[in-house]
């Protein structure tokens, strides 16, 4: 996929909500990036489109996995920075989640344990402005980014 400019934290939120429509339950997004890339951001914006604009979206960091109740199901927003091993995401209850959408930050640190259909967006910092790549593994997300496209 081409990638998105994304020219302000505004335009960050509106991609996550962007991505939100698209979304079905069992759906897995990978974000990745570097501290500061907008993980975070994108989340809240996806998030509130999905459970509401005055939901408090928090960082995961010290919960490493916040769940939120949407129309679609529950979301799960899960920040895999601290873990140790691949096999710790077992411990979040992870197996129990692809019922859901699971969000997930740091989704390196789940080694072989991430589904092979996912959808992952990647975060750039190093220009200016930011920019995001959507890059579907599997061929369930191939058709769905179609619907970007004009947004771009």
């Amino acid at each position: 996929m081409p990638e998105i400019l994304l020219a302000d934290e505004a335009a960050t939120e509106a991609l996550g909500a962007a991505i939100a429509a698209l979304l079905r339950p069992g759906d897995v997004v990978a974000l990745t990036g570097d501290l500061g890339a907008g993980k975070t951001t994108l989340a809240r914006g996806l998030i509130r489109a999905l459970a509401g604009e005055a939901t408090e979206v928090q960082s995961p960091t010290y919960t490493l996995v916040h769940p939120y109740e949407t129309e679609a199901g529950t979301l799960f927003h899960l920040d895999l920075y601290r873990l140790e091993r691949p096999e710790d995401v077992f411990d979040l209850g992870w197996d129990e989640m692809y019922d859901g959408v699971m969000l997930v930050e740091w989704p390196e640190r789940a080694g072989p344990h991430l589904p092979p259909s996912r959808l992952e967006v990647r975060l750039d910092v190093s220009t200016v402005p930011r920019r995001a790549e959507l890059c579907p593994i599997g061929e369930a997300w191939q058709e769905r980014l179609k619907a970007l496209e004009p947004a771009r």
